[in-house]
């Protein structure tokens, strides 16, 4: 068996990036930056009001209470224009720009809030309620790097220093299938025997329209050798990757790998990992091949294994493995010490700690435990064993990416 670490380091390696495009802020959402972007001015640009008040030299109100005279009112979108001298004030609304000689803002709370006089009540230091210029981005500096999938805070960010055509990965194009004569749709009302709803093509849908790619989707594709490589050599045609579940097991009727063979250079692999150890990686004409096993709960681990990274590094991006943290095995997790095993957890808190547990069967076709889970508990190969109480590691699924391939992978 291939070594978890290693098979994900061949498909990998196998990927090409996807070409670079300028796109609007909203097609650019769960994108990734081609290039590093630069701030061409500060943010904020001016310095300004953090709040409703009154602008004032914080020298003229080392004694309070104290009268001011306010020689000016400055809402949000208008300048100043006059400078505070000694003994004034202007009255100024959040966003508004600082008028010279004002080092600090007075909160409206903190006075009688009057005109044309204002008594000020309590005693600020300089700085007070004000943003300076360039706080928050200084001009020239570079806001993100190249590689950096874009979240809903970066177009915000981007938007703030008007870069409103980021250039970006184009998103992939995914063409699935689901193979095997038992499946029928899930729209199928009475079932006849023998026969199963596809659960595979909605739950990879899902995942891949979440992570931002385009999905095709040809369907159930029945075990036919004609249908079967006719359909795949289309979808090799018209996707950047083919992705199909069942047929890569070890069945009489797995069809799947004579096809493959006699369209591309497709490997067939066992993996040292529960679930998802069968599994193909490849090429058809060009065009990268995944072939997930058919169980629905082995799709899931091997889609966030194997091709929910292999994407992220089509698009550029710099971060490709999810998160993981750590957590305390609540029950004894005994599982095969020849594979890295992913469990199925449910995550809960008891007082400082996070515990572990089982979210239910383990077995690859009990998506329900998937379903329910919050987490992976990740025992490695030969680990074994995690006993009750001891600290075991969890793969946050439900949570943005946030390792690297080298902090994932090593080397």
């Amino acid at each position: 068996m291939r070594p978890l670490h290693a098979a994900q380091s061949a498909v990998l390696d196998a990927m090409t990036t996807l070409p670079a495009q300028p796109a609007t802020l909203r097609e650019a959402r769960g994108l990734v930056l081609a290039e590093d972007v630069v701030a061409p001015h500060g943010v904020p640009p001016f310095a300004n009001s953090a709040m409703d008040g009154y602008a004032v030299r914080s020298q003229d109100i080392v004694g309070v209470p104290v009268t001011l005279r306010v020689i000016e009112d400055v809402p949000a979108g208008s300048v100043p224009t006059r400078a505070i001298a000694a003994g004034s004030a202007i009255k100024i609304m959040t966003g508004a720009p600082l008028p010279d000689g004002a080092d600090a803002v007075v909160k409206v709370e903190d006075t009688d809030a009057g005109s044309p006089t204002v008594e000020i009540r309590a005693v600020v230091a300089a700085g007070t309620a004000v943003r300076p210029a360039g706080g928050d981005i200084a001009s020239g500096s570079c806001v993100f790097t190249a590689g950096t999938r874009l979240t809903a805070p970066h177009l915000g960010v981007l938007a703030s220093i008007g870069v409103a055509f980021p250039k970006v990965r184009r998103r992939p194009t995914v063409a699935i299938m689901s193979t095997g004569d038992e499946l029928v749709t899930p729209e199928t009302g009475k079932l006849a025997v023998g026969k199963i709803r596809d659960t595979n093509r909605p739950t990879l849908q899902a995942a891949l329209e979440d992570l931002g790619a385009i999905v095709v989707d040809y369907g159930i594709v029945p075990d036919d050798a004609e249908t079967l490589n006719k359909t795949l050599g289309h979808a090799a045609r018209n996707g950047d990757v083919v992705v199909t579940s069942g047929g890569v097991s070890m069945g009489e009727y797995d069809l799947i790998k004579q096809e493959l063979a006699a369209l591309g250079t497709v490997e067939f692999w066992q993996v040292a990992m529960q679930p998802a150890k069968p599994f193909a990686f490849g090429s058809l004409g060009g065009t990268p091949l995944f072939g997930l096993p058919g169980n629905p709960v082995s799709v899931f681990v091997a889609f966030e294994q194997f091709l929910r990274p292999a994407l992220l590094h089509m698009m550029g991006a710099t971060r490709l493995f999810r998160s993981r943290g750590v957590a305390i095995a609540g029950e004894d997790l005994r599982t095969d010490p020849a594979k890295t095993v992913f469990i199925r957890a449910t995550v809960t808190r008891d007082g400082d700690l996070l515990v572990a547990a089982r979210s239910g069967g383990q077995q690859s076709n009990v998506l329900t435990a998937l379903a329910l889970a919050d987490a992976f508990a990740v025992v490695p190969a030969g680990e074994g064993t995690v006993a009750k109480g001891n600290r075991v590691e969890l793969e946050l699924f439900r949570s943005p990416e946030g390792r690297t391939r080298e902090e994932a992978l090593g080397g």
